[in-house]
């Protein structure tokens, strides 16, 4: 895949520049955290010691998505009546994100002990998603999609199997980062989805990023307004898929003896912000063993798309394609009005990606947000809110306890 040379200038700099003694940790890394960077989502949650289930939905336009499901918890067994809650994770991700940390931290495992039936979703063209019932992903049809299709597509037919499963009415709703994103695009678009969320919780929701601080989503968000350009710079199909470099990197240069593993986080803090503190070095390996998870590379245009034009629309064709599209030769903003939801947004200080800025605004926008929560600590980032070794404390159980008032 072409990457442009000055994106890869920007990361060795960057990378150099922090290299530091300090980093390298001289010992044996348990082979255990091997074995989970190796897993897949549905043998890490069996290994330790929950049920999992797989299930696929089919979207209307031919997309074969895998879920899996949590259905009761390790020290809470009840089968019976347990409430639903739908986990959606971010770019470049998977379900692995909500279980890649212990049972005692990740956000999936204690939803499940506190008594839910606990369902992950997974978006297209990732890991677990990557049927279609005529195309491959060898085909570049596959991949012409952005989140909006995930919102418009992805998202309603996952809702509307797990509802059709555990036949409840309604379920809680959490998403990260893009997860956030195909909500917004869900409810407004369809906004007879509005109906069957009991509550909606977005952790680094993002909408709009005209405030977005990651140097490396900057860099590339210029060249998104010509799409045949950075199409040509970046790939036409998948950006970033989870193949032999992510094996590299977990089994060899992110462990924490490795001097290469400082290259890994820095890697991860300029895209998304840094916070040490919170980054657990152990535990690297397992992360990138799971991501990145594959996506549409349209999915990053888009995204730059919305820092270029500080508005949040639809995907920008070019002015011909707009016209016949839409009917308009720009892409139409997403009704927010239209959300009806009761929305919680948490945030951070130091998340590069969703700004504070950016919360307020989205905060304005939609009408039913019921509570703003930021993170009490100052140097939370982006990946905190999936990965942070005190995500619990800081985030998690303030969720947890929100969420009984909807029971």
């Amino acid at each position: 895949m072409p990457v442009a040379p000055s994106l890869v200038k920007i990361i060795f700099v960057f990378c150099i520049q922090h290299v530091s003694t300090t980093d390298v940790i001289d010992r044996k890394t348990d082979p255990s955290i091997l074995e989970d960077a190796a897993l897949n989502t549905f043998n890490l949650i069996r290994k330790y010691g929950y049920p999992c289930e797989i299930h696929h939905a089919v979207t209307h336009d031919g997309y074969v998505l895998e879920m899996h499901r949590i259905p009761y918890g390790r020290k809470n067994t009840t089968k019976d009546g347990r409430p639903v809650v739908f986990l959606q994770h971010g770019l470049l991700s998977s379900s692995a994100e909500w279980v890649l940390m212990s049972p005692e931290k990740g956000f999936a495992y204690l939803l499940a002990d506190a008594g839910y039936d606990v369902w992950m979703g997974n978006a297209r063209g990732n890991t677990y998603s990557r049927g279609h019932i005529s195309l491959t992903t060898a085909s570049s049809d596959y991949w012409k999609f952005s989140w909006h299709e995930i919102g418009y597509y992805d998202i309603p037919a996952m809702i509307d199997y797990t509802i059709y499963v555990t036949k409840v009415p309604k379920i809680q709703y959490i998403a990260f980062s893009q997860g956030t994103t195909v909500f917004w695009v869900m409810t407004s678009s369809k906004p007879e989805y509005n109906d069957k969320i009991l509550a909606m919780h977005a952790l680094a929701p993002i909408a709009y990023v005209g405030h977005m601080r990651s140097p490396l989503v900057k860099a590339i968000a210029p060249l998104t307004t010509g799409l045949h350009k950075i199409i040509q710079l970046l790939g036409p199909d998948e950006f970033l898929p989870n193949g032999k470099i992510n094996e590299l990197a977990g089994q060899r240069l992110c462990l924490e003896e490795s001097y290469t593993q400082v290259l890994c986080k820095n890697l991860l803090f300029l895209i998304c912000g840094f916070d040490t503190e919170q980054l657990n070095n152990t535990m690297l390996p397992v992360v990138l063993g799971h991501t990145p998870a594959g996506a549409s590379t349209r999915q990053f245009v888009h995204f730059g798309q919305l820092y270029n034009s500080d508005k949040f629309t639809n995907f920008d064709h070019g002015w011909i394609v707009n016209k016949y599209t839409y009917g308009t030769f720009t892409p139409p903003a997403y009704n927010l009005s239209a959300i009806r939801t009761p929305i919680f947004l948490h945030y951070a200080d130091n998340d590069w990606l969703s700004t504070p800025k950016d919360v307020d605004r989205l905060l304005h926008e939609v009408k039913t947000v019921v509570g703003k929560f930021k993170v009490p600590l100052q140097k939370f980032n982006h990946l905190d809110f999936v990965f942070a070794n005190d995500a619990k404390s800081l985030l998690y159980d303030r969720i947890m306890s929100i969420m009984s008032g909807f029971l």
